[in-house]
Parts: structure tokens; C-alpha cells; sequence
């Protein structure tokens, strides 16, 4: 009988070999159990070609059509992949809603001698353990945020407090994106569901009796939304204000995102959007600065002309609680582990 995981950390320590999602490389791309191998019983191109069969000739046909397409893939899995698993071999098999794609490469796997489960629900039984973590349920976790002007490398110095042994997410990494019109990042961001998978598997790693930091975000990054339930503990969360100079702050994001503003037709394509809120010749000029070449004038200059005057502004109708400040002279590796120092030494003492 297919097993049945009632609860996210059930089902993220299976005990199984290896799972394996059957479902097309489409369904896998945008969001799979951690850890999932994919092994397709229909190809993209197929499982479009079944679900027309299916629709607009007859369910009958589309179920005998694609158990040939499922038998014959299944068959090529084995001839490659799973040929050398030996008899010992414990997998665990999902697809879409745990049906007949899960149920015929299961039995097949079973056939040969190899101990193969399914997963109640499939995917979609995932999904909503995933759901109910981020949106249903109050975060049990307890948030505290890393917050100050862009430029105060944040991001770099999360990596530093855990190795302090602070509990910390970084947002941003699981979003693959730096939160701002410039923060875009090389191969894209993840799907949405792609990013609660991974922010889900994220808490349920930490103690929940223990301090977690995070950065302070907006609703969302890039076009990844913030789940309802963290969120709601952000907007609650106490904050770690890290200060430090304009120019120590120009030169890190000078070097944080030189690959973007040192290409100045990428400049002004993502700057596009600010030229109704800070005019034309303001915008103008800070692709002229990227066209010489001069990425620490024009890190200052975003930061006075755009980045400051909104992130003041967001300051004043926030009421959140400060723990503290933290001094950083200058942003190199150096003065991040001092910052890194700073803010393990304010969570201890709170």
C-alpha cells in the first residue's frame, strides 16, 4: 500500500534509498520532494500528447496509449540508470497525485525484486505539508532581523553568523535574487513553489527555541513571494540595525554587484523603471557613471539619490523593536567578521 506522511518531517526523512518523481521534467523543474531523482514516466512531449488523447478522444485510449509510453521509458530507466542498483535496493516512487504513473513503475521495479514503496498523494501530498508550514500554521519559529542601508553586506555576513552558531536563512539565496531592481542573478530565480519548498525544508532544520536570523525584506523578492506565515513574523520580528559608512558601503556593493552595474546597457534596462520617480537626467547619469566605468560613484550615487531616501522612508511608519546597533568601519572580509562578532554577542545577551 502506498505510505502516507503526515507531517513535513515524516516524509524529508523517508528512510528510502532514493526517491524517485516520475512526473515529466516540467512538473520536476518547478518542484520536487529534496533530494528526488527524476526518472520520467512520460516525457514532456508524451504526457501533452496523452492528456489530448485522453480529453478529446477517450479516457480508455489515453490510459492504453500511455501505459505503452510509461512501460517502454520505465524499460529504458532500468537498461540505464537503475542498472546498477543491486537487490538491496530500497526506492521510493512518487508522481503527480500517486497514481498510475507512480503505481505502474513501482510494480515494475517490484517485478524485478527491488523493495519499491509509493507515496499517498504523491506530489500534491507534499505540497500541502509544505503549505500548511508557510501559510496555514503560525510560524513557530522565532525571527529576528538583520536590517540597515544597501551596502551594509547583510547577505555576506548571514554565512558568518552561522558559523558562530547562530541560526540563520538567507532569503535571498533561496530566492536567488538580492531584493532590488538590481538584484537580479545569473540562471534566474526558482518557481515560487521551487522556493517554499526549499524556505519549508530551511525551518524545519532549525530549533524552533532558538533565535533566527534573517534580512529584512519586503513582501517580496524579485518576483518571489514571501509566505503569508513568515512574513506575519517578520513584520513582528525585532531588528539588528547594522550602520556604516556611505563610503565603506560604496565600495562593498561596488565589488557585491560589479557584474551587473560594469554593463551599462543592463543598467539601464533595469534602472528603466525609476526614471518617472527620480526623472530622467538623474537615471541618465548614473548609466553615464556605469559607461566610464565608475562603479564606487555610481554605488554612491544609487544609494543618496534612490536607496536611502526609500529605505528612510520605510523607517519612519516602522515600529518594530531594535536590539541594537552595530558599528562596521569598513564592509572588507575583515570588517564583517567584526560585525559577525557584534550581532552573535547582541543575541546571546537578549
Amino acid at each position: 500500500m502506498p505510505i502516507q506522511f503526515t507531517s513535513l518531517n515524516a516524509i524529508l526523512n523517508h528512510g528510502f534509498d532514493t526517491v524517485i518523481d516520475v512526473r515529466s521534467p516540467a512538473e520536476f523543474a518547478e518542484d520536487h520532494i529534496p533530494g528526488a531523482i527524476n526518472l520520467p514516466a512520460l516525457s514532456n512531449k508524451q504526457r501533452a500528447e496523452v492528456g489530448t488523447i485522453y480529453t478529446q478522444i477517450s479516457a480508455f485510449d489515453g490510459r492504453k496509449i500511455g501505459a505503452g509510453m510509461v512501460i517502454r521509458n520505465v524499460a529504458d530507466h532500468i537498461d540505464g540508470p537503475l542498472m546498477e542498483k543491486d537487490g538491496a535496493w530500497r526506492p521510493l516512487v512518487y508522481c503527480w497525485r500517486g497514481g498510475q504513473r507512480s503505481g505502474v513503475f513501482s510494480t515494475l521495479l517490484s517485478e524485478i525484486g527491488w523493495r519499491a514503496e509509493t507515496v499517498k498523494g504523491g506530489y500534491t501530498a507534499f505540497r500541502r505539508l509544505v503549505k500548511a508550514s508557510l501559510y496555514d500554521d503560525p510560524l513557530a519559529h522565532r525571527l529576528v532581523l538583520l536590517d540597515g542601508y544597501t551596502g551594509t553586506a547583510k547577505t555576506e555576513i548571514l554565512p558568518r553568523l552561522s558559523a558562530r552558531g547562530v541560526q540563520t536563512i538567507d532569503l535571498e539565496g533561496l530566492a536567488c535574487h538580492r531584493g532590488s531592481l538590481l538584484g537580479g542573478m545569473p540562471g534566474g530565480q526558482p518557481a515560487q513553489k521551487a522556493f517554499e519548498t526549499g524556505l519549508a525544508v530551511a525551518l524545519s532544520k532549525l530549533d524552533p527555541a532558538r533565535p533566527v536570523v534573517v534580512e529584512a525584506e519586503s513582501s517580496k523578492i524579485g518576483r518571489i513571494a514571501i509566505p503569508s506565515s513568515v512574513f506575519a513574523a517578520m513584520r513582528t520580528a525585532p531588528r539588528i540595525v547594522i550602520q556604516a559608512p556611505l563610503s565603506a558601503r560604496a565600495a562593498y556593493l561596488a565589488t557585491a554587484y560589479q557584474e551587473v552595474i560594469s554593463d551599462p546597457i543592463s543598467v539601464s534596462e533595469k534602472l528603466e523603471p525609476l526614471r518617472r520617480l527620480r526623472g530622467h537626467a538623474t537615471v541618465d547619469r548614473w548609466v553615464e557613471l556605469s559607461k566610464a566605468g565608475a562603479l564606487v560613484d555610481l554605488s554612491h550615487a544609487l544609494m543618496v539619490e534612490h536607496y536611502d531616501p526609500s529605505y528612510a522612508k520605510s523607517r519612519k511608519i516602522d515600529q518594530r523593536a531594535v536590539l541594537g546597533e552595530v558599528k562596521a568601519e569598513t564592509l572588507d572580509g575583515a570588517g564583517q567578521e567584526r560585525a559577525a562578532d557584534q550581532i552573535a554577542a547582541l543575541l546571546n545577551a537578549s
